[in-house]
């Protein structure tokens, strides 16, 4: 379910881990400072203030792959993507975590995420990411909707080959 107005775009995609369950991802996702060892579009990310995990911690991320349009360049083209997020709350119980773009190069503005991982019927675990930012400046919101739903099957998959290997020791 998603939708978009004129004043925020608020979009929510969803996808299913059926390896993992939600403790298990849930253990991953928290580590705020490490997302890039989960999501390969990520060059790196890392700390820049305070204790990962902690509310008011401050990460560093850049990719050459954060693009928006349709009509590319080439990758050695195009300049480095960043953004340093804001770690806003983190629920254990509830298997949830907000943060914020504080600055960027990506046009964001007004940026909130939160991602909330539901323990699945049987097996496996559904992850939701919810968003709201002000309408980006050559942007469709469905674009950027489907950007994320790519993002969030890719991180998912690389979870579940982190835990299947671990599983494996």
């Amino acid at each position: 379910m998603e939708r978009s107005s004129q004043s925020k775009w608020e979009g929510k995609v969803s996808s299913k881990s059926t390896e993992a369950t939600a403790d298990q991802i849930w253990s991953l996702y928290k580590d705020f400072f490490n997302l890039h060892k989960y999501f390969p579009k990520l060059a790196s990310c890392y700390g820049i203030h305070g204790s990962n995990g902690e509310p008011g911690c401050i990460r560093y991320c850049d990719s050459f792959s954060i693009s928006l349009s349709s009509d590319d360049v080439g990758l050695n083209e195009r300049p480095i993507s960043w953004a340093k997020e804001r770690l806003i709350a983190v629920d254990d119980v509830e298997r949830t975590l907000s943060y914020e773009i504080i600055e960027s190069n990506i046009g964001f503005n007004s940026y909130v995420a939160t991602v909330k991982i539901v323990q699945g019927d049987e097996v496996g675990c559904v992850i939701e990411f919810l968003f709201t930012v002000d309408p980006v400046e050559g942007c469709e919101f469905e674009d950027l909707v489907n950007m994320y739903k790519l993002a969030l099957q890719s991180i998912i998959q690389k979870m579940e080959e982190s835990i299947a290997i671990t599983k494996n020791f």
